[in-house]
């Protein structure tokens, strides 16, 4: 049987909540967290993502990210906005959101801390949750989206990484 693949992504460095910004949900990535993500794309591709869907929380900042790994990674649907990756959605509807996909085997997930952490650590069966830094990504391999059951961490690389990594 193939095997299913669930990226889970933390949206990259975004403005702060402000005067400009008063409604968290309008903060938009800061110029250097577009530049940042761009640049973790080439080191996406050395660890060969390939993304069938990308699904999005709907916070700008997220929907910013989700764009830039839809179109470096050329995946060809767009991104779809899930309410359940919204600050404090609720797991099962992320599992509901990945049992929509189809024949889609390969999904990345953006989202915000700690939400996004929690959702990784419950689908591989762990007590606490991962601690993404901005722009974070970690690889769970699954028996079927939605996962039957625990799937397994096959790499958690920090943004740093990632860039070193186009760079090589």
């Amino acid at each position: 049987m193939a095997s299913n693949f669930i990226y889970l992504v933390r949206h990259g460095l975004a403005a702060d909540q402000g005067s400009e910004f008063p409604n968290d949900e309008d903060r938009p990535l800061t110029t250097e967290g577009i530049e940042r993500m761009r640049a973790q794309v080439p080191g996406l591709r050395d660890l060969d993502v390939r993304l069938d869907r990308v699904l999005t929380s709907p916070l700008v900042r997220a929907v910013q990210t989700a764009e830039i790994l839809a179109s470096g990674l050329e995946c060809a649907a767009p991104p779809v906005m899930v309410d359940a990756l919204r600050p404090g959605g609720r797991y099962d509807a992320v599992l509901a959101a990945l049992g929509r996909l189809g024949a889609d085997r390969s999904v990345a997930l953006v989202g915000h801390m700690p939400s996004i952490g929690d959702i990784a650590a419950r689908l591989i069966g762990a007590r606490a949750p991962l601690m993404f830094k901005k722009g974070g990504v970690c690889c769970i391999e699954a028996d079927a989206l939605p996962p039957a059951g625990p799937g397994e961490l096959r790499w958690f690389v920090p943004p740093r990484a990632l860039r070193a990594l186009g760079r090589r």
